[in-house]
């Protein structure tokens, strides 16, 4: 791979190479139907860990499929008085098989006044399940998991809709302003982010930092199917050594890139893509924001790949004072 990609002027114009499946919208608003359906009932269970202005506690929904889906919330104690003004919320996506931050790397937001709530994504590094026959932390995979039998049981179709649930739930709390809710994420929590927006469209502000999950064919044909997206050579090699399906697989996964799903976004959003990022692929990356009809913008690091971004975090919880 060159070390970038695509020129600059390249990566502004690039529309993305995965197919979109002729009935994405109608998937997807099938999909968004069946999380509705769910509503917003959910369970607390207070934490270890407290301060005296937070309350720290474990959140616990039925997600699509019945599996049981945890997060960490932690609400500002002032937000939850009689009488007090409702104020903003963020929700927060994690990494690829790593789990919710811990509930101290929160405090930040919930300090300053901000509702929290940290997915822990089906099957990863955290709480929550994955119902696909095991409980708990099946860890690898994800990309792949249902792509032989069909669009329907793709995995990444219930971990979005988890994402725009714990959206609504957080929009339904005590001390919440359901209008002032915001999304953000690196990587995998990138890509988590952006696809709340399009499945939640109440969320207003996104913060994602280099996107994973888009652009799949792209990752393929630079041959950068290694990493984080090693699963998808792993698969062909196992599962369709000669490549005989190739042009269905791709379609089939065009259904959880979020390049497709990014025109649903109705927030402001704002994204970091590092040049040098051979992870998740400059171009792959922009395939998606190139398609965002949403207020938007893209803020690039040239020097620095798919690590941690000078000034970024900074600049996030700057955005997020916007809501």
């Amino acid at each position: 791979m060159p070390l970038i990609d695509m020129p600059l002027e390249k990566l502004r114009e690039y529309q993305g190479r995965n197919p979109r499946p002729a009935d994405f919208d109608a998937y997807w608003d099938r999909a968004i139907v069946e999380m509705h359906a769910l509503g917003v009932e959910h369970e607390l269970e207070p934490a270890i860990f407290q301060t005296d202005r937070v309350k720290c506690s474990h959140l616990f929904f039925r997600g699509v499929g019945g599996a049981r889906v945890h997060a960490k919330l932690l609400q500002p104690k002032e937000r939850l008085v009689g009488g007090a003004a409702r104020g903003p919320a963020v929700v927060v996506f994690h990494g690829y098989t790593g789990a919710s931050p811990q509930f101290a790397d929160l405090l930040n937001y919930a300090a300053s006044g901000y509702t929290v709530a940290a997915l822990d994504v089906r099957g990863q590094g955290g709480r929550s399940e994955d119902v696909g026959g095991v409980t708990g932390n099946t860890h690898h995979g994800h990309i792949i998991r249902g792509l032989e039998a069909g669009a329907e049981k793709l995995l990444f179709r219930s971990v979005f809709l988890d994402c725009g649930q714990l959206a609504r739930i957080v929009m339904s709390l005590p001390g919440v302003d359901a209008g002032r809710v915001g999304a953000m994420g690196n990587s995998q929590g990138g890509a988590l982010c952006l696809a709340c927006g399009a499945v939640e469209p109440g969320v207003k502000r996104i913060a994602s930092c280099f996107p994973f999950l888009c652009d799949y064919q792209r990752v393929w044909e630079m041959d950068q199917a290694k990493d984080a997206y090693v699963e998808l050579r792993n698969f062909f090699r196992n599962f369709d050594p000669n490549h005989e399906r190739e042009a269905m697989y791709f379609e089939r996964l065009g259904y959880i890139d979020i390049q497709h799903l990014a025109s649903r976004i109705r927030g402001r959003v704002v994204m970091a893509c590092g040049l040098m990022d051979t992870i998740c692929p400059p171009s792959t990356q922009f395939a998606a924001f190139n398609k965002m009809t949403c207020p938007k913008e893209v803020v690039i690091w040239p020097d620095f790949g798919h690590e941690g971004l000078p000034g970024w975090s900074d600049r996030v919880f700057e955005f997020f004072a916007g809501l």
